[in-house]
């Protein structure tokens, strides 16, 4: 926690402050600095690239201007302004990355975790993926349905890969920049705003949980990203370090891409990011691994603290 006074008044206007501060730098500020940087990127006019950029799946030349957008969204929305504001306010979270006393067996840990628990999820993927509202959400339904579509037509776009400098630049903007900005805010500053004011961690965790799902904007994959967002605040809840999320966070990103650049080239008949559910056997193992995992994660870092001097 990291209230100037551990009220609530203050953490609720802290909040606030955030989600403006996000909103703005997320959907203006930052698209704005990426598009003046990837402005040389492109052999075209101004114009031109904006238009592009508007149906870029049919714009296979757009692609590293996307990258850097979607880069400098993230960067600008989720780390640079939270970072400026709370600085402003003196309300900047001291030692939330922590890198004093590491212990590296959760590190270990996290790939297994995360693996793991995919399979588990994916049954709530495949659930979330094909559900149905009720008939007088009818409207919604099919907006919703048509925001879908369209984002998945641009991540297929920017997740087919033509090169490994593809890849990698695929990683570094989709992996590990979202991990360290989402996690920053929503683990590392709302689940902390939002345990000072309900005084409740589990309370706290899956509040963060549904706005982390909410920011992406996707209905018919709320449910599984609400239960990721679930796992990454207890790693953090437990560990009491940012940097554990975020790497589990990443590690996710991570196996997703890959697997789909080596789906693409043939050498794996198996995707992370398929919207079928994994086997059931495959599912039951997975459960009882997540949660032996889990356990053993929670009562490593309790052993620390009883015997932290």
């Amino acid at each position: 926690m990291f209230g100037t006074d551990g009220s609530g008044r203050h953490s609720f206007l802290t909040l606030l402050l955030i989600l403006v501060g996000i909103c703005l730098g997320f959907v203006v500020v930052g698209p704005l600095v990426g598009f003046l940087c990837a402005m040389p990127f492109y052999d075209g006019s101004v114009l031109e690239l904006a238009e592009a950029l508007q149906d870029a799946p049919n714009h296979p030349d757009v692609k590293v201007p996307m990258y850097i957008l979607q880069a400098s969204a993230t960067l600008v929305g989720l780390i640079a302004t939270p970072m400026i504001l709370l600085r402003v306010s003196h309300r900047y979270p001291k030692g939330l990355f922590s890198f004093q006393d590491i212990q590296w067996t959760p590190f270990l840990l996290i790939p297994l975790i995360v693996v793991a628990f995919m399979a588990v999820n994916s049954v709530f993927v495949e659930w979330n993926a094909e559900l149905h509202f009720p008939a007088f959400l009818k409207d919604f339904e099919e907006w919703a349905r048509a925001n879908e579509e369209q984002r998945a037509a641009m991540i297929q776009f920017m997740t087919t890969f033509a090169s490994d400098a593809e890849l990698l630049l695929a990683l570094v903007v989709i992996a590990v920049i979202p991990a360290i900005g989402e996690e920053f805010v929503f683990r590392g500053l709302f689940q902390n705003e939002l345990k000072n004011l309900t005084h409740n961690t589990h309370v706290a965790i899956w509040l963060a949980a549904f706005l982390f799902s909410a920011f992406h904007i996707q209905f018919f994959g709320f449910v599984p990203r609400l239960l990721l967002g679930g796992l990454f605040g207890y790693l953090y809840a437990w560990s009491g370090n940012l940097l554990v999320p975020i790497f589990a966070h990443f590690v996710n990103n991570a196996l997703a891409l890959l697997s789909l650049y080596y789906y693409q080239r043939g050498k794996t008949e198996f995707s992370f990011e398929s919207p079928e559910a994994a086997p059931l056997p495959y599912v039951i193992v997975g459960a009882i691994v997540t949660a032996f995992l889990l356990l053993y994660f929670k009562g490593f870092y309790d052993r620390q603290r009883k015997t932290a001097p």
